[in-house]
């Protein structure tokens, strides 16, 4: 995704530090959410295979945490939007700390899911932008708003499945707190606003990024009725989660061809 923006926005001078910031940061991350995610309210075989390996989730965030450091000072002079990152990134995970200072957290209704999107949307999208110094444009604006309404989507449909562990955790987002219809208003408003900003972008990038904008969008609406009655670890992580990078590895490989 990182690629696609330095491609789509003309970035000349890729940082390939931030590369390396943004895969140990990730591993970090990621590994640091699952070891402070019960497996008592979870079904799930991940989750539950998560549980039974606690000292390797431990392990691999404090490798990720090292070398997300070592970035980091590789990119000092950028250091209060990287900092923004980590805030955001945090937020995320921190109402599954079991302290007093942050299980105030678990009851801001819109949380969850608006921390999840903008983490993503920030560091792939905006913060290439910022280490750059890339003018803005409508395109910057157009391809930001694209993305964040597909990923919010998705996470909506993640959201969904986890609808009843999140209850038994004390966890509120705003699909805890809206009701069915309404969270059927905002998934398919946010589906058409993808495709709205999406094609914004054609007059900039011609109708075969476009297409390859869309494709994600048109294949999670399609597969929106399966989702929800799916709860298929291998479906979630692998196609739905596959979602977010979808255009990104399709116009890599058109790229690669042409």
């Amino acid at each position: 995704m990182i690629w696609q923006t330095n491609t789509l926005l003309h970035i000349r001078d890729i940082n390939e530090a931030y590369y390396f910031f943004v895969f140990c940061a990730t591993i970090c991350s990621y590994n640091f959410h699952w070891y402070l995610t019960p497996a008592d309210y979870s079904t799930s075989e991940r989750i539950l295979w998560g549980a039974r390996h606690k000292t390797l989730q431990l392990t691999l965030c404090a490798l990720g945490a090292l070398g997300a450091a070592y970035g980091f000072c590789l990119l000092k002079e950028h250091w209060l939007p990287l900092t923004g990152a980590a805030v955001l990134t945090f937020l995320y995970s921190a109402p599954k700390l079991p302290h007093r200072a942050f299980i105030w957290l678990r009851k801001i209704a819109v949380g969850k899911t608006l921390f999840l999107t903008a983490v993503w949307i920030y560091v792939t999208t905006l913060l290439p932008v910022f280490i750059e110094k890339q003018p803005y444009s409508s395109t910057i604006l157009f391809l930001t708003l694209h993305r964040f309404f597909l990923v919010y989507a998705i996470c909506i449909l993640f959201d969904y499945r986890d609808l009843e562990s999140d209850k038994k955790e004390g966890i509120r987002s705003l699909i805890t707190y809206l009701s069915q219809p309404g969270l059927r208003k905002l998934y398919i408003s946010s589906l058409v606003l993808a495709t709205v900003f999406a094609m914004a972008l054609s007059p900039v990038n011609g109708w075969v990024v476009t297409v390859i904008l869309l494709a994600p969008v048109a294949i999670t609406a399609l597969l929106t009725r399966y989702t929800l009655r799916n709860r298929s670890d291998h479906f979630y992580y692998f196609v739905l989660d596959g979602m977010v990078m979808l255009s990104a590895l399709l116009h890599f490989i058109i790229a690669a061809l042409s």
